[in-house]
């Protein structure tokens, strides 16, 4: 089958001259002449049929066409020098994997687990992007998506698979100092967690994302806590690692996303009662047969979830 590809070294003009949005700077970064980025823009403009730049009193600018197809470009040639690098670093063995990841499970979960990845699979490497929301895996170059979300969610998310790696439970944390004054422990005695109508008098710190944590989690305890949904608002789960550790208030938090400092002595658990959130993690792949790399990521993944 006749593929309807233009040359790639018309792609590299077009891209370089659309991001600098100048023919010169691209013919210096590309270590051309400037007729010659001319001439294959040109040619790729005759190729596609569409103005790609149009001349202005200031230069050449970028059409609405040029605009769009410089960003699929660019997305392109960036993935294929990705993986024309890896083949070369990797001599034809292991593979890498391209995964997209929300930002705080894959800094505070997966990455401290990948030096185990690396004893097992040696040849296998993971490049990491943040990305939180579903999309489509035909617009990227992701290989595959580690998601939390609702089951809900997942079930509506098209065209792909996905395997269940841990439910989200939540625990109320705080640093020690903030339970000491809450529940003073005797000399040579470890900190106590305390009973759900004594956390609901301490301060409480707030997840903007999950605005009713606090209140699913005090009428689970059965608990009357009129200041549930009081206290400041933080974005993301390190936010609040970090302002609990601060001893600024009690965060309701998956402990997975906060090893280090419950091992470090930096956070406590103030309430052994966890709960159960809708959220969980998953890895995401397009529906299709794994391929090998993929697949050795995936059982390995498995296993680091359920121990």
């Amino acid at each position: 089958m006749h593929r309807h590809l233009p040359s790639t070294q018309a792609l590299a003009c077009f891209e370089a001259a659309a991001r600098h949005q100048s023919y010169t700077r691209a013919a210096q970064e590309l270590v051309l002449t400037q007729s010659a980025v001319s001439r294959q823009i040109q040619a790729l403009e005759e190729f596609l049929g569409v103005q790609l730049f149009k001349r202005t009193r200031h230069g050449m600018v970028l059409t609405p066409a040029g605009t769009h197809y410089g960003r699929q470009v660019a997305r392109w040639l960036q993935g294929l020098e990705r993986d024309t690098l890896d083949v070369m670093a990797h001599q034809g063995r292991g593979g890498a994997l391209s995964l997209a990841a929300v930002p705080t499970f894959a800094t505070r979960w997966l990455i401290p687990r990948l030096p185990q990845l690396a004893q097992r699979h040696p040849d296998i490497v993971v490049h990491i992007e943040t990305q939180t929301r579903p999309f489509l895996f035909a617009d990227t170059s992701f290989d595959a998506a580690l998601y939390a979300g609702t089951a809900d969610q997942v079930a509506n998310w098209p065209g792909v698979q996905a395997q269940l790696l841990m439910h989200e439970d939540v625990v109320p944390v705080c640093s020690p100092r903030l339970l000491e004054a809450a529940a003073p422990r005797g000399p040579g005695r470890a900190h106590q967690p305390v009973a759900p109508p004594v956390v609901a008098r301490l301060p409480l710190l707030q997840q903007s994302t999950r605005p009713y944590g606090w209140r699913q989690w005090f009428e689970a305890m059965e608990v009357d806590a009129p200041r549930a949904l009081d206290g400041p608002r933080y974005e993301l789960f390190s936010m609040l690692a970090v302002a609990a550790a601060h001893g600024l208030g009690v965060a309701l938090m998956p402990p997975l996303l906060i090893e280090a400092e419950i091992a470090r002595g930096d956070l406590v658990v103030a309430c052994a009662r966890p709960l159960r959130g809708e959220r969980a993690y998953y890895l995401v792949s397009p529906a299709q047969p794994q391929p090998p790399v993929l697949s050795a990521f995936a059982h390995w993944l498995q296993d680091m979830a359920a121990t």
